[in-house]
């Protein structure tokens, strides 16, 4: 992995197996949705990086209610559907993984139910402002894609209002003409260019993204989260012609622990001395790990994490010099680098 800090890019080998651009992707890569950046969906479909899901109470909500929504559908307004466990069976998810269009290559995903000659795209929010004219963009994006897929042009759109309540207990909650809206739009009315205006740019995206390993500009502030996870170095044990990174650790843990029992003690020092000489050589055993692009470098052992991190500092007003005089910018520009070692429990290994 190599970062270009000027252009804000990383290159990678290109992935043999990249992911598909699905519905959620669509609208971020294309600039379109405000929860995500162009450069996390490229560190997900290339699985450069991809930020650990965690099961929320909203997304459980939305698994919860989504079946009864169907239901609602079908009861209330005698509409024929499928879903997905109707198509698929049971364990539809794991079946297919995740995406509905295998013979598709650039771009897949799941519907939420069918139609007889219509998509449906189920949602659920406790922002109804966000609904008040239409559905947000990148929803409509994400519901007309996968009906682009199928080849159909109808799409429609169901938006369940949430109560604080609803989120806590979902099982209760109950579809209808007041919690439960409906927006039917056609793809060729909602967007008459679709292929020009977002299949060809999101294709041509993919080409020069995802199969030639270079990402997207990324945000610094965006994408601060994923920038740090690709920025720290996490080693396993790091060897030397003495001995092993996790020997250092040890005995450094081995004295930390002496010491405690020997704080009120006389004979403390010297202990306290080893113990400085033994963290010295962790942190510089660890700073040999830092590589070009990294921010930090971390260890795990047993309970612990012992984190190096790098912090640099420049001497000048760089902007404004490299800005007004790029050439002595370069000339003169000094950065000193510093390293700190921090050691910290891991919660997951603790007894």
């Amino acid at each position: 992995m190599k970062f270009d800090a000027n252009l804000r890019r990383i290159e990678i080998e290109p992935p043999k197996k990249p992911k598909k651009i699905t519905g959620t992707r669509l609208a971020a890569i294309l600039g379109y949705n405000k929860w995500s950046t162009p450069f996390e969906a490229w560190c997900a479909i290339t699985r450069t990086y991809e930020k650990p899901f965690e099961d929320t109470i909203y997304t459980n909500a939305g698994k919860v209610i989504e079946p009864k929504i169907t239901a609602y559908l079908r009861r209330r307004y005698f509409m024929e559907l499928k879903s997905p466990e109707d198509v698929y069976g049971k364990n539809f998810f794991e079946k297919t993984w995740g995406d509905f269009f295998k013979h598709i290559k650039v771009f897949g995903g799941m519907w939420d139910a069918l139609g007889e000659d219509y998509v449906v795209e189920i949602k659920t929010t406790k922002r109804a402002e966000d609904w008040e004219n239409e559905p947000p963009l990148n929803y409509m994006l994400q519901g007309a894609l996968y009906a682009y897929l199928m080849g159909l042009d109808d799409v429609l759109m169901v938006c369940a209002f949430l109560e604080d309540e609803d989120y806590q207990r979902p099982e209760k909650f109950v579809p209808g003409i007041k919690n439960t809206i409906l927006h039917r739009f056609k793809i060729s009315e909602r967007f008459p260019n679709f292929e020009d205006d977002v299949i060809l740019p999101a294709t041509l995206w993919w080409e020069k993204h995802v199969l030639k390993g270079v990402s997207p500009e990324w945000d610094e502030k965006k994408d601060a989260e994923i920038l740090k996870a690709l920025r720290t170095n996490v080693v396993e044990d790091v060897d030397s012609d003495d001995c092993p990174l996790s020997e250092l650790v040890s005995e450094y843990e081995r004295i930390g622990a002496k010491i405690e029992q020997l704080r009120s003690q006389n004979g403390i020092d010297k202990l306290e001395a080893d113990a400085e000489k033994l963290k010295e050589r962790i942190k510089n055993r660890l700073v040999s790990q830092f590589r070009d692009s990294d921010k930090s470098v971390k260890f795990d052992f047993g309970a612990n994490t012992y984190t190096v991190t790098k912090s640099e500092r420049t001497s000048l007003d760089s902007k404004t010099l490299q800005k007004e005089k790029p050439d002595v910018y370069a000339a003169y520009v000094k950065t000193s680098t510093s390293y700190t070692l921090k050691a910290s429990a891991n919660e997951e290994k603790e007894d």
